[in-house]
Parts: C-alpha cells; structure tokens; sequence
C-alpha cells in the first residue's frame, strides 16, 4: 500500500507538471523574416515595484519558456517620473551584459515625441531628426547594445483621443504640423545607420495609421511594421477599424494591458489584491475600474470558472487566439503571477466559451476604452 501510494503521488506530480509545461507559439513581424513568441514580456514596472534582481529572474525565466521579445521604452518605468526614467532599461541592459543573451532577443523599445505634463522631463520637442538621434543613442547606451530590433514612436504627437479617452475631440488650437513624413525620414536615416531593424507604432488611431502606411507607399519610405495598442477583454477597442486596417494592410498588433492592470485577475473583485498591487499603489491609473467594467469583470469570472479556468489565463488565451494579434505583451510584479500568464499559451478557448464572451461584451462592449 506504502509503494502504491507513493507511486500515485509521484504520477500525479508528473501529470500535474505535463500539463503546465509551456510549448510556446511564434510568429512573425509583419513584413519581415523575424520570429518573434506569441507572448511578448513587458517590462515597464522594472526599477519602480520591481528590482533589478527581480527584472534579471523575469527574463531568465521567460527566456527558458521560449520568449524571445522583450518591449521596452525610453520613459519607463511607470508612473514616469526624471527620477525613474530609464531605470527599465538599465535593467535590460545589465542582463545583456551578465548573460550575453542579446542575440536571443527580439528587442523593441519606444521614443515619446511632443509630450504634455507626464513626460515633459524627456522631451519637450516634435520628434526631428536630431531628437530621434539623441534618443535613440541614450537608449542604446542604457541598454547596452548596437541596436534594436524593433523601435516604436510611443503615442501620436497630435492631440487625440488616446489612453481611455473614448471619442475624439477635434481641437482647433493644436499646434501640431503634420509630420509624418518627416518621422519617417529621421527613422530611415537612423535604420541606414543598422542602430535599428524595423519600426512601429504605438497608441495610434486609424487615421495616424493610415497616413504612415500612405507616406510610405508614395515617398519609398520604411513602413510601420507593428502597432501597439491597449487590447484585452474590457477594451476591444481595436476591432473597430483598426483590426480593418491591421489586416488589410499586415501591419499587426502587439497587444498591451491584456490584464487591464490586473484587474482581469479577479484579484479586486476577489479582495486578495496585495498592499503592492498597481491599482493601491497608484489609484490614478483607473482607466479600468469603472462600474461598467467591474460588473463586467464578474461576468467574465463566472466564465472562467464555470469552465475550470483563471480568469487570468482566460483573458490572455483570448488575446492570444485574435488573428490581428502579433505578439501579446505580458507584464507581471511576481513570478507566480507571470508563470501563470505565460502559461496561457496552452490554453485554446472553445467556440461555447467564446460565445459566452461575447454574449457579455454585447451587454457591456468596451466599457473602458
């Protein structure tokens, strides 16, 4: 009895470790012969809730899972802050430098151009040739390598409805001059120059979208390969037109905030998040806690467990699984929060599931967009 015991403990161990062992997916950057993993790791709490102890376990980790992309930005980490800035990194490059892991990583990183307030300490200027030149050069040095694989401009320069703002506004006093074309001179000079590979955009609306895709075809200049845009259960935002414009024209999403700051967790709702979660730390990021998508929030938990899932790994399985998606950034403060995500991989949600989704986004659709 002592021995069949023993052995049923050992063969449900064994089991248990089969069944959450990560076989990771990968694609491409659109236009380009450059596998990236389906699952992306975000980086931007690095140097503020995480150290860099913490951030070097993170990318071990991630890169024995199979993830080769790694996103990054010049500002971070968040909140922004001249005290913080660029800290993320640093991080990133002193792992390059302790591991010699560089040429395993697909890299991507983000410039801000005109800022507002948040970020005015970087940069004050439109993005010139001489900003993207100076920029591009300290994030080089930050995080210790000849280039990047893929470079982002971080939001729209003009005044637009971007970060939860739902409808556009037009502003007449915007002082912004189209530029657009100049943009992508500057990126052309810098890629002929082999400091980056490709380029991106993040934050962008249709419109921005597709006037990049329309300076490129008629000047002959470099085209946007990736946009970057919020995505998750509570934001579908993006199967408006951009999912149009993403298809059409291969440019594809690399997805963020797939969590909604963690929300998609359950762990609000539940009241098990800890004194160091994002939302207790800085309430002001509340994009996703209205009561529309709280009350949606619960609907999608009951989802999930009716189904024997996390919500967590229900809400990433569905970002992970959208024909638009590129690569789906992930972002975690614990290794056991980021373990769990990375598994999400393994998980392909049924059509019923799918269905019961959708059901409750037709009830409350975007309710934080």
């Amino acid at each position: 009895f002592e021995r069949f015991f023993i052995f049923n403990v050992l063969y449900k161990n064994l089991k248990k470790n089969r069944s959450n062992k990560v076989k990771m997916k990968y694609t491409t950057l659109p236009n380009t012969n450059i596998k990236v993993s389906k699952i992306c790791l975000g980086t931007m709490t690095w140097g503020n809730q995480n150290t860099e102890a913490e951030g070097h376990e993170q990318m071990d980790y991630a890169i024995n899972q199979g993830i080769n992309f790694f996103d990054t930005a010049e500002m971070y980490p968040v909140p922004a802050s001249p005290e913080t800035q660029g800290r993320t990194s640093k991080i990133i490059g002193s792992w390059f430098k302790k591991t010699g892991n560089r040429e395993k990583v697909v890299l991507a990183s983000k410039i801000v151009g005109r800022t507002s307030d948040y970020t005015a300490h970087i940069r004050t200027t439109g993005l010139s040739l001489n900003a993207i030149t100076v920029a591009l050069d300290a994030e080089l040095k930050r995080l210790q390598t000849d280039y990047i694989d893929l470079y982002q401009i971080h939001w729209p320069e003009r005044l637009t409805n971007t970060f939860g703002v739902r409808d556009y506004k037009h502003d007449p006093d915007d002082s912004w001059k189209d530029n657009f074309n100049e943009v992508l001179h500057a990126l052309e000079e810098r890629l002929k120059a082999g400091k980056i590979r490709h380029i991106g955009m993040s934050n962008e609306k249709a419109w921005g979208a597709m006037r990049y895709i329309e300076e490129s075809r008629t000047h002959d200049l470099p085209r946007m390969c990736t946009i970057q845009n919020a995505y998750s259960l509570i934001n579908r935002v993006f199967e408006g037109d951009m999912a149009e414009v993403s298809l059409r024209e291969n440019m594809g999403l690399l997805a963020y905030s797939p969590m909604a700051f963690g929300v998609l967790s359950g762990k609000y709702i539940k009241g098990t998040a800890g004194e160091d979660a994002r939302l207790t730390l800085f309430p002001r990021f509340a994009r996703y806690s209205s009561e529309q998508s709280t009350e949606a929030t619960r609907r999608y938990l009951k989802i999930a467990e009716d189904n024997n899932m996390s919500l967590a790994q229900m809400s990433l399985a569905f970002v992970n699984q959208q024909p638009f998606v590129t690569s789906n950034i992930i972002g975690a403060t614990k290794m056991k929060q980021l373990k769990e995500n990375i598994e999400s991989i393994n998980v392909t949600l049924s059509d019923e599931v799918l269905s019961q989704i959708n059901a409750v986004h037709a009830v409350i659709p975007n309710p934080a967009p």
